[in-house]
């Protein structure tokens, strides 16, 4: 991973000294940190739509209270206030950060690289499949479709016209073994399985000198299954800390840590990978992440203006399409889909366009920064995103888009399994529910063709034959 987990156990303990607060929280705790806000807005901000929904929210009961959370709470905002001047911005009017700091910047790909050509807004969008979808891929013919949801959290809205030519998507999550091909064939380290140093901190901290040397080790964020149960409060933005732990040697090979494996979980999607991991895979294979309105407009299927990809009842005829959470989080999973972590890619029937769990299993990047209000000044025509990434909740972090929810997901914590549900992550944080799928655009063909994981396997097929 790209920093340290910097006495996450301290900030929860009851009965110690308040932990030095750092300015930024460190990847894998700031990934948990934005699933908090992010599930706290969905919530109550998003009351009304799950009420329309048929949502039921369950309401968890009020136990003994974390003193040191208001500790943390409190100094983190003097620390922002403190280390987190912000610039007025003159198009949206909102604060923003001045400028994103190297290790949370991720360079925003070129546009214009990734369309077909410089198509204008009059000229007819791809719609009919040009070639034959490599293998493993579906066509998502182009058209024009409503993108957002103004009954759900803010940036949601508002609801909006966005055209796109077609392109082809993974018709899954990226699997374990597909990533296992890209490692073998290029030796990558991700970002979860790399030892941070002190000098990583320079800009988060004032004094790097106190971070102690025993959470200078590769880790990743997991759910802990042995949170204080007495304890536990969620009426405040950052209860989700009692029940995330970041966990020694935990990576996309060892999932829950050390004593864990893939070994049976080939055809899993592949978790705890950052957004520059992910990237790095891409330009291996050839391929791309989905903008956002390429993700949602391939999510919804064909269909129009529903909840989930399959039509707007969550469970019909009583069954369960996606793999999330079922029960009271955290308290109890029923496991009803059969499926307590990431379930086996494909093990739920696909999409109106052939596409396996747009909702649930594990959450998937996209390629553009976020920015709450992005959909009121969206283009129509292919949009790629913002040009940088805003986040009220922590301005000065750079954030990547995040979609479709995952096995932690459900009503009463966090509703983004729905199709127009957004998420955000900092481009070097992974967790042990988040991966990726890829897509490719008409003009990429030629390049997909050449790139080195086509030349690997050609090798492969010839070694077969011989």
């Amino acid at each position: 991973m790209s920093a340290a987990v910097i006495s996450l156990n301290r900030h929860l303990r009851p009965d110690g000294p308040p932990a030095t607060v750092e300015y930024r929280l460190n990847a894998p705790i700031r990934r948990c940190y934005n699933g908090a806000l992010h599930g706290l807005s969905n919530q109550f901000l998003g009351g009304i739509f799950e009420t329309l929904a048929g949502l039921g929210r369950k309401h968890m009961s009020s136990q003994k209270w974390i003193a040191c959370i208001g500790v943390f709470l409190a100094t983190g905002a003097l620390l922002i206030a403190a280390f987190g001047p912000v610039n007025r911005d003159g198009d949206s009017g909102t604060d923003r950060a001045s400028s994103p700091t190297p290790e949370n910047t991720s360079p925003q790909p070129d546009a214009s690289s990734n369309r077909d050509d410089d198509r204008t807004e009059a000229e007819t969008l791809i719609v009919d499949e040009p070639a034959p979808a490599p293998e493993g891929m579906a066509w998502i013919p182009g058209g024009t479709f409503e993108m957002g949801n103004n009954d759900g959290p803010p940036d949601e809205s508002p609801r909006h016209s966005v055209s796109l030519d077609g392109f082809w998507m993974d018709a899954t999550e990226v699997t374990n073994a597909q990533f296992q091909q890209f490692v073998d064939a290029t030796g990558y380290v991700t970002i979860a399985e790399t030892t941070p140093k002190r000098e990583d901190f320079i800009d988060q901290l004032p004094d790097v000198s106190v971070i102690p040397e025993e959470n200078l080790v590769a880790s990743s964020i997991c759910f802990n299954k042995e949170f204080d149960r007495e304890a536990l409060r969620t009426d405040f933005a950052l209860w989700p800390y009692q029940v995330w732990q970041a966990v020694k040697g935990a990576s996309w090979r060892h999932p829950e840590g050390p004593d864990s494996s893939i070994e049976d979980r080939m055809d899993h999607p592949v978790v705890h990978v950052a957004w520059d991991d992910v990237m790095a895979y891409c330009k291996w294979v050839g391929k791309r992440l989905p903008t956002e309105a390429e993700w949602e407009y391939a999510a919804r299927g064909g269909l129009i203006g529903k909840t989930y990809p399959w039509g707007d009842e969550r469970n019909p005829d009583g069954k369960w399409l996606h793999n999330i959470w079922q029960g009271e989080f955290p308290f109890e999973n029923k496991v009803l889909d059969g499926h307590e972590i990431t379930s086996p890619v494909g093990s739920f029937s696909p999409n109106g366009y052939g596409l396996h769990d747009m909702s649930g299993n594990a959450w998937e990047w996209c390629l553009d920064f976020y920015r709450p209000d992005y959909y009121a000044k969206s283009p129509q025509r292919n949009p790629f995103g913002p040009k940088d990434s805003f986040d009220p909740q922590e301005p000065r972090m750079a954030k990547r888009v995040q979609r479709g929810g995952s096995f932690m997901c459900n009503a009463n914590y966090c509703i983004g399994y729905r199709v127009a549900a957004r998420m955000k992550g900092t481009p070097d944080s992974g967790a042990f529910h988040t991966g990726f799928r890829c897509v490719l655009t008409t003009g990429m063909r030629d390049a997909f063709d050449k790139a080195p994981a086509r030349k690997v396997a050609d090798t492969e097929t010839s070694s077969a034959g011989s």
